[in-house]
């Protein structure tokens, strides 16, 4: 069993930069996969970011690629997502989300078992 807490969110104009965090419970944490997914009013949860078990590869949307930067640190049980020239298309709650598929950076909501609460990020232009 893994929970998850995310925090970080927040409100900022465009071109500016938010780190969210997610912390996780349990001593299995290093042995999940952890994703970012984010979802708009009105719009279906989508995929933003992906990390495997070690951190040795990670994924992103094309939409957030060279601007968000995805990362864990397995000593803290913490991932992170550095989010930097925010859009206000990136307006969403943000989810992270712990996968057992531990060599994997699905983006595929239905590959991961547990999902944080979310976190709000708006950004204003």
């Amino acid at each position: 069993q893994v929970q998850l807490v995310e925090s970080g969110g927040g409100l900022v104009q465009a071109g500016g930069s938010l780190r969210l965090s997610c912390a996780a419970s349990g001593r299995t944490f290093f042995s999940y996969s952890m994703g970012w997914f984010r979802q708009a009013p009105g719009k279906e949860r989508e995929f933003v970011s992906a990390i495997t078990w070690n951190g040795g590869r990670t994924y992103y949307a094309d939409s957030v690629k060279g601007r968000f930067t995805i990362s864990r640190d397995n000593a803290k049980n913490t991932v992170y997502l550095q989010m930097n020239s925010l859009e206000p298309e990136d307006t969403a709650v943000y989810y992270c989300a712990a996968s057992p598929m531990t060599n994997s950076g699905s983006s595929y909501p239905y590959d991961y078992n547990y999902w944080g609460q979310g976190t709000q990020v708006t950004v204003s232009s």
